[in-house]
């Protein structure tokens, strides 16, 4: 029986190892998919199964616990910042502008809430502790990597901030979601209204395309050529058909408009009543039927040669006599702008003749199987690049050590650049959302069982013996009152739309279980536009706060 028991005690074994971590990720798991009051944990239970094994003996040898954190720690904040690279710097425009404003209100407040009662216990908690304190209040794991990877290159031998994490995380995702009710119904928000009032301010959906077939009935337009019409407007639109005389007919620059003709027009939500007011009515004409039918085709991006690419560049209206009305992004219409970068897996739909459409197929790929390879060697190059980055010391004046963006925030930082200009230097980020999520979700279990099973010795004497119920009273007021703060700024300054302001908290939190709770109880997008406007900012500050903290305090 000698082998069984090397297989269950061995800190040396791989085999020990490997077995450890498959029983520790998949109960987790599994345990991850029970609700309580339709509020589940998650993959956090790979935390607590990790504790518990460790708890009973069931451990590995230290450096080896400690690689597969940091490798899977780099996994999850890389694939992050891909994630969230493209829309991270077009998130601050218009409206984001004040919704990532109070999303910072609230990591600010956050902070001070922790530090605070750091102070006022006077020594009674340890820093690094409150830390994990705080990444277990707001529900950040990636964040509790970060600090942890400070706290190494510190070379800090205390307790494990895993244990702060643990006692306040439960009771963080529930003080998360009761914030929300409690904000319902302290300004009583009646969910009628706000639907109303959502409806009326149209949200992003006035920046998506929206398509128009219209009768020409401006004279002043008659006889004119469709580049004059754009510029006598002033507004950006495509005209991808124009049916004068009974014969449909592509429009190019030089057509021109007359009265009575019918035009099938794609412009921005914004710009259709401008559109309609100068061309003229809405009619309704059924295109297939004419004499000379278009067709129009979803035409998937494969080939990297034309990842970064304008639009106008690609001169498809004078090359293929086609016209582009919108382009698909991650499940997203956007505008066809001639501005727009295209990236690969971007769907483009393309009116004009079947030949001609066959011919724009072959210049963008089409072809789907390409997609199902990942770009490994782009996530390896971002990886080395960003560990060279976070590897990197920043000596500031008064600091005793200096400052490093680490294992964790020079991966994040590489991606979301990668992800948003990648394309500039040649390099196809694209990878589908299914892998993206698989590698994430491999990072995120392999952190949090190795994090739990080096906690696990000490986790239960801290609870019962030790201060675990005071952490876990001190994570509940560092979720709430930021919160609720920022919850009634929002409301009675800056009148956020209530379900807008519910993704706004589980942004500000990153937490799935509180977007889930608003998803469900608002029916509608709005939550989740608000919880993608913040959350590429605050997963940036998050990872980096606790760092500074740490390597500025300690």
């Amino acid at each position: 029986m000698d082998w069984l028991e090397g297989l269950l005690w061995d800190p040396a074994s791989v085999a020990h190892i490997v077995c450890l971590y498959a029983f520790v990720i998949s109960v987790g798991v599994l345990l991850g998919k029970i609700k309580i009051f339709g509020i589940s944990l998650g993959v956090t239970f790979v935390l607590f199964t990790g504790i518990l094994m460790g708890h009973f003996g069931f451990t590995g040898e230290t450096h080896i616990l400690h690689f597969i954190r940091e490798f899977g720690l780099i996994l999850f904040v890389f694939c992050i910042g891909l994630q969230v690279g493209p829309s991270f710097f077009s998130s601050f425009k218009k409206g984001g502008m004040r919704l990532n404003l109070l999303a910072v209100g609230i990591v600010v407040l956050n902070i001070a809430v922790a530090l605070g009662i750091y102070f006022i216990a006077n020594g009674r908690i340890e820093l690094p502790m409150m830390v994990g304190i705080l990444y277990g209040a707001v529900t950040n794991t990636p964040g509790l990597g970060a600090a942890q990877e400070a706290l190494n290159q510190l070379s800090y031998s205390g307790q494990p901030i895993a244990l702060g994490y643990a006692c306040a995380y439960p009771l963080g995702v529930v003080g998360i979601i009761g914030s929300i009710i409690a904000i319902r119904y302290i300004f009583r928000v009646n969910f009628s209204k706000e639907e109303e009032e959502l409806k009326s301010q149209g949200g992003d959906m006035k920046h998506q395309p929206h398509m128009l077939t219209l009768e020409v009935r401006n004279e002043s337009i008659d006889g004119k050529r469709l580049l004059q019409i754009k510029e006598f407007l002033g507004r950006s639109f495509v005209c991808s058909r124009i049916c004068h005389e009974g014969h449909v007919s592509i429009p190019n620059h030089e057509t021109e408009f007359h009265t009575g003709d019918q035009v099938f027009i794609v412009c921005s939500e914004e710009d259709a009543e401008a559109v309609i007011a100068f061309i003229g009515k809405e009619v309704q004409v059924d295109w297939e039927k004419q004499d000379m039918p278009m067709v129009s085709r979803r035409i998937l991006v494969t080939k990297p040669e034309i990842n970064g690419k304008k639009l106008g560049d690609m001169h498809f209206r004078s090359l293929f006599g086609v016209n582009v009305t919108r382009v698909n992004r991650s499940g997203m219409d956007l505008f066809a702008d001639p501005n727009l970068i295209l990236q690969v897996g971007d769907r483009v739909m393309v009116v004009g003749q079947q030949d001609a459409i066959e011919r724009v197929t072959h210049v963008l790929g089409n072809q789907l199987k390409r997609l199902d390879h990942p770009n490994i060697a782009t996530i390896f190059i971002g990886i080395f690049l960003g560990i060279l980055i976070g590897s990197l010391p920043f000596a500031f004046p008064g600091m005793p050590t200096p400052v490093k963006l680490g294992l964790a925030g020079g991966p994040l930082v590489v991606a979301i650049l990668i992800g948003r200009f990648g394309h500039k230097l040649g390099l196809v980020t694209y990878t589908t959302m299914s892998a993206n999520l698989m590698l994430r979700e491999i990072g995120i279990v392999l952190f949090l069982a190795s994090v739990g099973i080096e906690a696990g010795q000490h986790f239960v004497q801290t609870v019962v013996e030790g201060d675990g119920l005071l952490y876990v009273g001190y994570g509940f007021l560092i979720t709430v009152i930021p919160l609720l703060i920022i919850g009634a700024i929002a409301r009675l300054y800056y009148k956020v739309n209530y379900f807008t302001l519910m993704g706004l908290i589980a942004g500000s939190n990153t937490d799935p279980p509180a977007l889930a709770y608003a998803n469900q109880v608002s029916g509608n997008d709005a939550p989740s536009v608000g919880y993608s406007t913040v959350y590429p900012l605050t997963m940036f500050l998050r990872i980096l706060a606790g760092q500074m903290i740490l390597l500025t305090m300690m």
